[in-house]
Protein backbone atom coordinates (compact mmCIF):
# COMPACT_ATOMS: atom_id res chain seq x y z
CA UNK A 1 0.00 0.00 0.00
CA UNK A 2 1.39 3.41 -0.99
CA UNK A 3 1.90 6.12 1.60
CA UNK A 4 -1.01 8.61 1.59
CA UNK A 5 0.63 12.03 1.16
CA UNK A 6 -2.75 13.73 1.47
CA UNK A 7 -2.84 12.97 5.19
CA UNK A 8 0.18 15.22 5.83
CA UNK A 9 -0.26 18.79 7.05
CA UNK A 10 2.07 19.93 4.24
CA UNK A 11 4.00 18.12 1.53
CA UNK A 12 6.45 19.80 -0.86
CA UNK A 13 7.68 18.82 -4.31
CA UNK A 14 9.85 15.83 -5.16
CA UNK A 15 8.98 13.90 -1.99
CA UNK A 16 9.38 10.13 -1.85
CA UNK A 17 8.06 8.28 1.19
CA UNK A 18 8.42 4.51 1.28
CA UNK A 19 5.23 2.53 1.60
CA UNK A 20 6.65 0.79 4.68
CA UNK A 21 6.55 3.77 7.07
CA UNK A 22 4.35 4.48 10.06
CA UNK A 23 3.47 8.08 10.85
CA UNK A 24 1.12 8.06 13.84
CA UNK A 25 0.05 11.71 13.56
CA UNK A 26 0.39 12.69 9.87
CA UNK A 27 -1.65 15.85 10.50
CA UNK A 28 1.36 17.14 12.51
CA UNK A 29 3.90 16.49 9.74
CA UNK A 30 5.19 19.15 7.33
CA UNK A 31 7.57 17.99 4.61
CA UNK A 32 9.69 20.35 2.48
CA UNK A 33 10.97 19.83 -1.07
CA UNK A 34 13.34 17.10 -2.25
CA UNK A 35 12.80 14.78 0.70
CA UNK A 36 13.23 11.01 0.89
CA UNK A 37 11.94 8.94 3.82
CA UNK A 38 12.96 5.29 3.66
CA UNK A 39 11.44 2.00 4.73
CA UNK A 40 10.94 1.27 8.41
CA UNK A 41 10.54 4.92 9.45
CA UNK A 42 8.36 5.30 12.58
CA UNK A 43 7.21 8.67 13.94
CA UNK A 44 4.87 9.55 16.84
CA UNK A 45 5.64 13.30 17.04
CA UNK A 46 5.18 16.48 15.06
CA UNK A 47 7.81 16.67 12.32
CA UNK A 48 8.83 19.62 10.19
CA UNK A 49 11.50 19.29 7.51
CA UNK A 50 13.25 21.79 5.32
CA UNK A 51 14.50 20.97 1.83
CA UNK A 52 16.97 18.30 0.69
CA UNK A 53 16.38 15.91 3.56
CA UNK A 54 17.07 12.20 3.80
CA UNK A 55 15.70 10.00 6.55
CA UNK A 56 17.27 6.56 6.14
CA UNK A 57 15.78 3.13 6.91
CA UNK A 58 14.78 2.11 10.43
CA UNK A 59 14.73 5.63 11.90
CA UNK A 60 12.49 6.15 14.94
CA UNK A 61 11.22 9.50 16.20
CA UNK A 62 9.23 9.19 19.43
CA UNK A 63 7.75 11.39 22.12
CA UNK A 64 4.02 11.61 21.47
CA UNK A 65 1.64 14.27 20.27
CA UNK A 66 3.18 17.15 22.23
CA UNK A 67 6.75 16.47 21.10
CA UNK A 68 8.46 17.68 17.93
CA UNK A 69 11.46 17.44 15.63
CA UNK A 70 12.42 20.29 13.31
CA UNK A 71 14.94 19.52 10.56
CA UNK A 72 16.53 22.43 8.66
CA UNK A 73 17.70 22.33 5.05
CA UNK A 74 20.33 19.81 3.92
CA UNK A 75 20.02 17.60 7.01
CA UNK A 76 19.73 13.86 7.42
CA UNK A 77 19.30 11.00 9.84
CA UNK A 78 21.21 7.88 8.88
CA UNK A 79 20.11 4.27 9.28
CA UNK A 80 18.91 3.26 12.73
CA UNK A 81 18.74 6.79 14.15
CA UNK A 82 16.73 7.22 17.36
CA UNK A 83 15.34 10.69 18.01
CA UNK A 84 13.78 10.84 21.49
CA UNK A 85 11.70 14.04 21.67
CA UNK A 86 9.84 12.92 24.79
CA UNK A 87 10.50 10.37 27.49
CA UNK A 88 9.73 9.40 31.04
CA UNK A 89 12.19 10.86 33.53
CA UNK A 90 12.68 7.44 35.21
CA UNK A 91 13.51 8.91 38.63
CA UNK A 92 10.77 7.03 40.49
CA UNK A 93 8.14 9.77 40.64
CA UNK A 94 5.59 7.39 39.19
CA UNK A 95 4.90 4.50 36.86
CA UNK A 96 6.15 4.57 33.30
CA UNK A 97 3.87 6.07 30.69
CA UNK A 98 1.83 3.22 29.27
CA UNK A 99 -1.70 2.76 27.97
CA UNK A 100 -4.28 2.66 30.73
CA UNK A 101 -2.15 4.17 33.50
CA UNK A 102 -3.98 7.28 34.80
CA UNK A 103 -1.98 10.52 34.59
CA UNK A 104 -1.77 10.95 38.39
CA UNK A 105 0.25 7.70 38.65
CA UNK A 106 2.67 8.37 35.80
CA UNK A 107 6.30 9.40 35.98
CA UNK A 108 7.36 12.95 35.10
CA UNK A 109 7.71 13.45 31.36
CA UNK A 110 10.52 15.27 29.61
CA UNK A 111 9.10 16.66 26.38
CA UNK A 112 11.36 19.13 24.62
CA UNK A 113 11.74 19.81 20.89
CA UNK A 114 14.77 18.58 19.01
CA UNK A 115 16.14 20.89 16.33
CA UNK A 116 18.52 20.18 13.47
CA UNK A 117 19.81 23.48 12.13
CA UNK A 118 20.79 23.65 8.44
CA UNK A 119 23.50 21.17 7.36
CA UNK A 120 23.36 19.16 10.62
CA UNK A 121 23.77 15.45 9.94
CA UNK A 122 23.46 12.31 12.04
CA UNK A 123 25.38 9.06 11.45
CA UNK A 124 24.13 5.49 11.77
CA UNK A 125 22.60 4.31 15.05
CA UNK A 126 22.82 7.69 16.78
CA UNK A 127 20.48 8.48 19.69
CA UNK A 128 19.48 12.07 20.42
CA UNK A 129 17.83 13.02 23.73
CA UNK A 130 15.00 15.54 24.32
CA UNK A 131 15.76 19.24 24.00
CA UNK A 132 18.95 18.94 21.93
CA UNK A 133 19.76 21.43 19.18
CA UNK A 134 22.25 20.28 16.57
CA UNK A 135 23.91 23.53 15.55
CA UNK A 136 24.40 24.56 11.94
CA UNK A 137 26.74 22.17 10.15
CA UNK A 138 27.38 19.89 13.10
CA UNK A 139 27.77 16.16 12.45
CA UNK A 140 27.23 13.28 14.85
CA UNK A 141 29.35 10.16 14.26
CA UNK A 142 27.89 6.66 14.18
CA UNK A 143 26.70 5.05 17.41
CA UNK A 144 26.91 8.26 19.44
CA UNK A 145 24.58 9.47 22.20
CA UNK A 146 23.76 13.19 22.11
CA UNK A 147 22.58 14.66 25.42
CA UNK A 148 23.62 18.32 24.94
CA UNK A 149 23.48 20.99 22.27
CA UNK A 150 26.31 21.01 19.73
CA UNK A 151 28.53 23.79 18.42
CA UNK A 152 28.36 24.91 14.76
CA UNK A 153 30.43 23.06 12.16
CA UNK A 154 31.81 20.58 14.69
CA UNK A 155 32.02 16.79 14.42
CA UNK A 156 30.99 14.83 17.52
CA UNK A 157 31.44 11.17 18.46
CA UNK A 158 31.05 8.94 21.50
CA UNK A 159 28.83 8.14 24.45
CA UNK A 160 28.14 10.82 25.44
CA UNK A 161 29.02 12.67 22.23
CA UNK A 162 32.04 14.97 22.54
CA UNK A 163 33.64 17.31 20.00
CA UNK A 164 36.19 15.60 17.77
CA UNK A 165 37.17 18.27 15.24
CA UNK A 166 35.92 21.21 13.21
CA UNK A 167 34.11 20.47 9.94
CA UNK A 168 35.00 22.27 6.74
CA UNK A 169 32.13 24.51 5.61
CA UNK A 170 33.27 26.67 2.69
CA UNK A 171 32.30 24.30 -0.15
CA UNK A 172 29.07 23.26 1.56
CA UNK A 173 27.89 26.86 1.86
CA UNK A 174 29.10 27.70 -1.67
CA UNK A 175 27.16 24.80 -3.20
CA UNK A 176 24.00 25.63 -1.25
CA UNK A 177 24.21 29.25 -2.46
CA UNK A 178 24.65 28.04 -6.04
CA UNK A 179 21.43 26.03 -5.56
CA UNK A 180 19.63 29.23 -4.57
CA UNK A 181 19.77 29.03 -0.78
CA UNK A 182 20.66 32.27 0.96
CA UNK A 183 22.23 31.43 4.27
Amino acid sequence: MKFNYLLLKKCGLDVVISENVEVIRPQLVEIGNHVAIDSGFYCTTALSTGDYIHIAPQVVIIGGKNASLKMGNFTNISVGGRIICGSDEFLGEGLITAPGIPNQFRDNLIIEPIIFEDFANVGANVTICPGVTLAKGSVIGACSLVTKNTEPWTIYTGIPAKPLKIRRKDKIIQYAKEMGYIL
